[in-house]
């Protein structure tokens, strides 16, 4: 049987086994310096990657979609359906709005309406309380009060006073009166009482107009 020599390896050498290859690897990378460690594909650290493809609740919430863009992902047969969709609550919910518009418009004229009505019953309470006749304590005293408490939470309001400026789109003149020292037309006496309800111009004011002299 012949007889195999194996060379036993000097003092000064090394024979490299798993943990020497490892050993031989680190320190070859702390040759290369830190940049070579922990990067990613782009030159770019792990962190740095995760940092950036990260989103926020609040940046999800504030992109601004428009309607093919939020139907964009789903599938081919349901995108037009999903993109119908879209459109069709974009225009209810502009239905809602005008439909809320125009219930306060018709609220608004039904109050009008009713206080067109008691009008003539305020004038006579004026110009009886004129004449004496709403003495304190009386029936008619407190049946006025209560008339206009009523009027008052329909949101009525009366507008035109003595010594206001004369404005033709809220008051009508029935008399102009030349007076001396006057330098712009001013009510000098109020006829009747103008009403309005909100934008709702129940009645003109009637006036006596109060104009320069010649």
């Amino acid at each position: 049987m012949a007889n195999k020599d194996f060379e036993e390896p000097d003092n000064g050498d090394e024979v490299l086994g798993d943990e020497g290859s490892e050993a031989s690897a680190a320190e070859q990378s702390e040759a290369a310096g830190p940049h070579s460690q922990g990067t990613g594909s782009q030159g770019t650290s792990p962190q740095d990657d995760a940092d950036a493809d990260e989103l926020t609740i609040e940046d999800i919430l504030g992109a601004a979609q428009s309607d093919e863009a939020a139907v964009a992902d789903a599938p081919a047969q349901e995108y037009d359906l999903l993109l119908d969709l879209k459109r069709l609550q974009a225009e209810y919910a502009n239905y809602r709005r005008r439909t809320e518009e125009q219930r306060e418009v018709e609220i608004a004229r039904a109050k009008g309406a009713v206080a067109k009505g008691l009008l003539p019953v305020l004038d006579d309470l004026d110009r009886a309380e004129k004449h004496g006749d709403l003495t304190e304590g009386s029936a008619l005293t407190a049946i006025a009060e209560k008339l206009r408490g009523v009027v008052a939470r329909l949101g009525v309001e009366t507008y035109g006073a003595a010594g206001d400026a004369f404005d033709p789109q809220q008051h009508e003149a029935i008399f102009q009166a030349p007076t001396p020292g006057t330098e712009s037309p001013v009510i000098l006496e109020v006829v009747e009482v103008g009403y309005r309800l909100g934008a709702i111009e129940l009645r003109p004011a009637k006036v006596v107009v109060a104009v320069p002299a010649e």
